[in-house]
């Protein structure tokens, strides 16, 4: 360890100084509140070589302050209601109701994020439209978080299912069903899918739209907008989620169950299959490789299923982005810039490797095979001593890196290190460059509803309340539809006529 820590230094040392303040200047403190994935970690902030190297390039200092992601939607609350006291900088997880209301508190960037010559990460051509996709009544108040959009889809545990006679990857919706099932009588104290109560919503849409329901919002021949609910095949996917849970192919205590330990139901042997991101099928392949000794491919996953009308429909889980960093106006205008400066340069490739991989020698290292890895190509190997080094590795790799990674945006795209090219990943890649032309988006993304941002939240509440109980089997579908009617007299109809005034307004 003492030869490690070492190397570390004596890399940091060697570092180039490209700062773009001035040598003599003190640095720039910006602060910046980001979700944590690794809670049970500590982030080492005093003499990690990672912020170092930001301040050494940029002469900004970070002051960042973590929390929970599952907690994430409650401290941001609490944060947005004293504006004095806001950081500069603020992660959203979603262009959410949160967000749209908050706008005020934060800087418009409409103009900025089109100054090419002084922003050139921020304001390429290509990020232009996902902007738009961003904006709240035309205006611009994050820099996107770049995702690709047809991202979320189903994978599961290729082993199991054939341990129980599925061989063959379900292309339908019923070919799911039938996997699902069978994963699902696998054993008493196992389920098929990884559902946990604070993202249900993920999982529902997911189905649900490859059903052939509207993603949130839909719109009629006639133009007019409706609720994804009021689409036959929105029921058609909860029912079948009821049907899953009533044979034990989901666990009891799912409501409970938190994004904390998401990964570890699935480490655990406890469930088979989610309804998420697809890249976590390769991350938990990963894991199984560098924790359990597996040498062969367990994970499979599925980037679009045909329904029963025939069609292929995907949830996109976002529209070219996954949420914003929003720069607060305890920024003053004088220090706006500044601010833009560093976030440009977290968009380009030496800010996008820094912030998702750290720092070659430190934390990743590139191998013979060109690719990053992160631990050195010596410790390669299953041998007892070999794996023990890697974890090592591994393990201090997040104390300096921690959740780092949510402050990466890459609008200009991404520029990040080759990595291990593996079966998973390139079925990742090629289903995202597939499936996007099967993405159905949120016709309402953009649009303003002045009831629904006054009672959005609390209907919003209302809908996934019922979807839950429903699921569990707590209300039968008469009690779901009456929550249906509840929710339109409640505002629901008003916030339908609003986004369709708006909607059509744009088709003038």
């Amino acid at each position: 360890m003492k030869k490690l820590v070492s190397l570390v230094l004596a890399l940091v040392m060697a570092l180039s100084m490209m700062s773009f303040a001035a040598a003599d200047e003190e640095p720039f403190v910006i602060s910046v509140m980001l979700p944590d994935f690794y809670t049970d970690v500590e982030f080492v902030k005093e003499g990690n070589p990672i912020l170092d190297y930001i301040q050494e390039q940029t002469g900004v200092k970070l002051d960042i302050q973590f929390q929970a992601n599952s907690s994430y939607g409650d401290i941001l609350a609490t944060t947005l209601a004293d504006a004095n006291s806001m950081p500069m900088l603020i992660s959203f997880t979603g262009r959410d109701n949160t967000f749209i209301q908050n706008v005020p508190a934060f800087w418009d960037l409409t103009e900025y994020v089109k100054d090419a010559e002084n922003y050139p990460e921020l304001a390429c051509e290509a990020a232009q439209k996902v902007y738009a996709n961003t904006a709240v009544d035309g205006k611009v108040y994050g820099i996107f978080r770049s995702r690709a959009n047809p991202r979320a889809g189903i994978y599961y545990r290729s082993d199991i299912a054939a341990k129980v006679g599925i061989t063959k990857e379900p292309e339908t919706v019923a070919e799911l069903t039938e996997l699902a099932t069978a994963l699902a009588g696998y054993s008493e104290d196992t389920y098929a899918l990884n559902m946990i109560g604070n993202y249900t919503a993920g999982t529902i849409s997911i189905i649900t739209v490859a059903m052939g329901a509207p993603n949130t919002w839909g719109v009629d021949e006639n133009n007019n907008i409706y609720s994804a609910h009021e689409h036959p095949a929105y029921l058609k996917g909860l029912t079948w989620l009821r049907d899953l849970y009533a044979i034990g192919g989901i666990a009891p205590d799912f409501v409970t169950r938190t994004s904390s330990d998401w990964d570890n139901y699935e480490r655990t042997g406890n469930c088979f299959m989610r309804f998420d991101c697809n890249d976590n099928a390769h991350r938990q392949q990963e894991w199984f490789e560098a924790n359990e000794g597996v040498t062969e491919q367990i994970f499979e996953e599925i980037g679009g299923l045909i329904n029963d009308e025939g069609n292929i429909c995907v949830w996109p889980q976002n529209a070219g982005y996954a949420g914003l960093v929003a720069v607060t106006k305890t920024v003053s205008e004088e220090d706006l810039p500044k601010v833009l400066k560093f976030l440009d340069w977290c968009n380009s490739a030496d800010g996008q490797i820094v912030l998702n991989s750290g720092l070659e020698g430190v934390t990743y290292w590139i191998w013979e095979d060109g690719c990053s890895h992160a631990y050195p190509e010596e410790f390669k190997g299953d041998s007892e001593e070999a794996q023990a080094k890697q974890k090592e590795y591994t393990d201090r790799n997040v104390t300096l890196q921690g959740s780092l990674n949510q402050l990466h945006m890459g609008t200009s795209g991404d520029k990040l290190l080759a990595g291990t090219h593996t079966p998973l990943r390139d079925e990742y890649t090629a289903n995202n460059n597939y499936y996007r032309d099967f993405v159905v988006f949120n016709p309402c993304l953009t649009l303003t509803s002045e009831t629904y941002l006054a009672f959005g939240s609390t209907l919003d509440t209302m809908l996934s309340d019922a979807d839950v109980q429903y699921i569990a089997g707590e209300i039968d579908e008469d009690e779901l539809k009456a929550v249906w009617e509840q929710w339109a007299e409640e505002g629901g109809e008003q916030i339908k006529a609003e986004y369709t005034a708006a909607y059509q307004a744009t088709l003038d």
